[in-house]
Parts: structure tokens; C-alpha cells; sequence
């Protein structure tokens, strides 16, 4: 697949990877949640000769977009992307963030063609995995076809989740549950799960929570007021977690 490099983006440096985006998945730190778990290291290796890494992509450029040619889907490594689609009135739809060791791009399997876009929201180190080979490889490693299997089954229930939020949640609810799933993303990361940087504007929260702008921003200042956050602009410090979760509508 052709990744589109014609957008303009700054040139900030990699801050979420240290190490070259050659690296190999056997000495990748993200190897215990992206596509290589569970595999031997002779598997690893079979795994990693289909891997394609090319340089990172800078902020707003497109790894591919919707109605491209299905041929491939991704790990992120460092960064992160957000998916949208385009509505029949030329809007964007926010529908997924994909942060480090998340796989992307499995949208494009049905029909062979992406029925959404992903678009880096900063620099972005990605892996490409050509389905193909992936398929084939799949075949031999019943570990991988079922980790794939799983990675699958989570974007689904991603996807009922976030219709559920959609439909019934207040906006509290909304933007404590955002905070809670990228809380626990980063403790699979094992990074804080209560200190983080968010990658994405309010623009994009709103736009992903069904929430204006405005809305966003009130609900931040609420639960600052309530000490069960800290906002600094993007900086997030989760003060008090079992509140967060009783806002989210979740047993604490």
C-alpha cells in the first residue's frame, strides 16, 4: 500500500520511542501486546522478515485513506493515529484512537478497501504487516491466527462499546470512560495509567464523543473542581480513580 506523505506536519521529534524505527519485533518493547505474542523465537523471526518499516510519519500525514486498497494492516510502535470517516456532508467522524503496540487497519478485510482513514495526530512510528503474508504465516503459527483472532474480536467489542457510550451515556459519563480506557491502554504499555499526555485536541475528543467542544471543556473543569482529575492543557493526572469510574458509570 502507498502511505500518502503529501499532508504538512511539523517536524517534532519522537518522543514515545527511543530506539530506530528498524527495530525487530524480538527486541521491540511492545512485543508482549502487539501481533508477536505468545510465539517462539524462531516463529518471531519467520514473523518479522514480512514486517515492513518505513519512516515515521510526521503529525497530520495519512498511513492510508478511506476507499484505498485493502493490502495491509498495522502496529503502531511510537504515536498515535486517529481513525475517521467522511460523512456524506464532507465532515470528519472521529470513530478510534490507536496508540503503541495496537493494531489498525483490519477495516479494509471485508471489503478490500479501508472504509475509514488514519491520520497521525503526532509522529508516528508504524509497522506494515501485508496481509497476504500475514494469512499464509497464520497458517503455520496457530498462536498468531488466534492472537489475531483476538485482536479482531477486541476491535469489535470496541466498536459496540463505543455505540453504547453514544447512545445512552451522559457526558460525564463520555469523557470519564475515554479517560479510563486511555488509562488502562497505557498500563498494557506498561506505562502510568494515572499520568499521561492526551495526543488528541478537544476538537477530536468531541468529535469522537458525540460532545461539542465547550461540553468537553466544562466536564474537564468539573472533575478538576471534584479532584478527580488534574488538567494541565493536554497534561492528565488521574487523582482519584474510583471516582472516575463511578462517573463512567463502572462499579469502582
Amino acid at each position: 500500500m502507498t502511505i500518502h506523505l503529501t499532508d504538512t506536519g511539523d517536524n517534532a521529534a519522537l518522543k514515545a520511542c527511543t530506539h530506530e524505527y528498524q527495530v525487530s519485533c524480538g527486541n521491540c518493547r511492545l512485543n508482549s501486546i502487539c501481533l508477536p505474542l505468545a510465539l517462539e523465537s524462531d516463529d518471531i523471526q519467520q514473523l518479522d522478515d514480512i514486517i515492513q518499516r518505513s519512516k515515521p510519519l510526521q503529525k497530520s500525514q495519512h498511513l492510508y485513506r478511506e476507499g484505498d486498497d485493502f493490502q495491509s494492516v498495522y502496529a503502531v510502535r511510537s504515536g498515535t493515529l486517529k481513525a475517521y470517516k467522511t460523512t456524506d456532508d464532507g465532515r470528519e467522524q472521529v470513530t478510534g484512537f490507536y496508540f503503541p503496540g495496537e493494531i489498525l487497519g483490519m477495516d479494509g478485510i471485508s471489503n478490500n478497501s479501508h472504509a475509514s482513514s488514519a491520520k497521525a495526530l503526532e509522529t508516528v512510528a508504524v509497522c506494515e504487516i501485508p496481509f497476504t503474508s500475514l494469512e499464509k504465516l497464520s497458517t503455520l503459527m496457530p498462536n498468531l491466527q488466534r492472537h489475531f483472532f483476538q485482536l479482531m474480536s477486541r476491535e469489535i467489542t470496541e466498536d459496540q462499546q463505543l455505540i453504547t457510550l453514544l447512545s445512552k451515556n451522559s457526558a460525564d459519563e463520555r469523557v470519564a470512560s475515554l479517560m479510563l480506557s486511555i488509562s488502562t491502554r497505557n498500563a498494557r504499555r506498561k506505562l502510568s495509567s494515572t499520568q499521561f499526555r492526551l495526543p488528541m485536541s478537544r476538537v477530536d475528543i468531541g468529535n469522537y464523543l458525540g460532545l461539542t467542544v465547550e461540553t468537553v471543556s466544562r466536564v474537564f473543569s468539573r472533575m478538576q473542581k471534584m479532584d478527580i482529575l488534574l488538567v494541565d492543557n493536554k497534561e492528565i493526572e488521574i487523582l482519584d480513580v474510583d471516582s472516575l469510574r463511578r462517573m463512567a458509570n463502572l462499579s469502582a
